[in-house]
């Protein structure tokens, strides 16, 4: 990766949604949602307390995650898009 999120951000990658429904129905891209779900690409180092200390973040290169419909900025990295979010945005961590 060309980029490093700093403080507490962290690079999430989008999962591909599935063409077709439970039935059979292939689902044209206009009509498609983008998911809110993804894999974290890369995370920052995470942000600094009152006090000077390092707080780390929860989440870890590798981990599944839900995030807001509208968290975030999109960005292209290597022509692929990303989402460029602070670790407050993810809702949760998929196991």
């Amino acid at each position: 990766m060309k980029i490093r999120p700093l403080h507490d951000r962290v690079i999430v990658k989008r999962v591909e949604e599935e063409q077709k429904t439970a039935g059979g129905i292939i689902i044209p891209d206009s009509a498609k949602e983008k998911p809110q779900e993804g894999e974290v690409v890369a995370v920052g180092p995470g942000k600094w307390d009152d006090n000077g200390k390092r707080i780390g973040l929860d989440v870890k290169e590798g981990n599944r995650v839900l995030f807001g419909r509208y968290a975030g900025t999109e960005i292209k990295i290597d022509g692929e898009e990303h989402i460029f979010m602070r670790e407050d945005d993810i809702l949760g961590i998929l196991s």
